[in-house]
């Protein structure tokens, strides 16, 4: 009969390491899907700053390389005041010898 109780003892130890083992893995399994969601929080919050500074960047560089274009000034001429009276009558242009097609 000692060989019996002996035997309760062993498989109650093997009951127990194999408690422990499935706690362990179940420990092990919960921090690693925690870990990835954290992660996958980072790398989105990263993507989304990266996207924002990729814009800026391109708006920023745009203003800064091409700016509006200033008015320069230009000289202007100023008419002429003839001291001829004119009569009104404008002069007619004068005909080239071959007309325009008419295509």
């Amino acid at each position: 009969m000692a060989g019996r109780g002996n035997n309760d003892a062993q498989r109650a130890r093997q009951q127990a390491e194999r408690a422990r083992r499935y706690a362990a893995r179940t420990a092990w399994h919960e921090g690693r899907t925690r870990r990835r969601a954290r992660d996958n929080v980072i790398a989105s919050i990263a993507g989304g700053v990266l996207v924002v500074a990729a814009i800026a960047s391109q708006a920023i560089h745009a203003q800064a390389t091409a700016p509006a274009p200033e008015p320069s000034p230009t000289s202007t001429t100023e008419p002429t005041s003839t001291t001829e009276p004119t009569d009104g009558v404008t002069p007619t242009p004068t005909p080239t010898g071959t007309p325009p097609s008419a295509e």
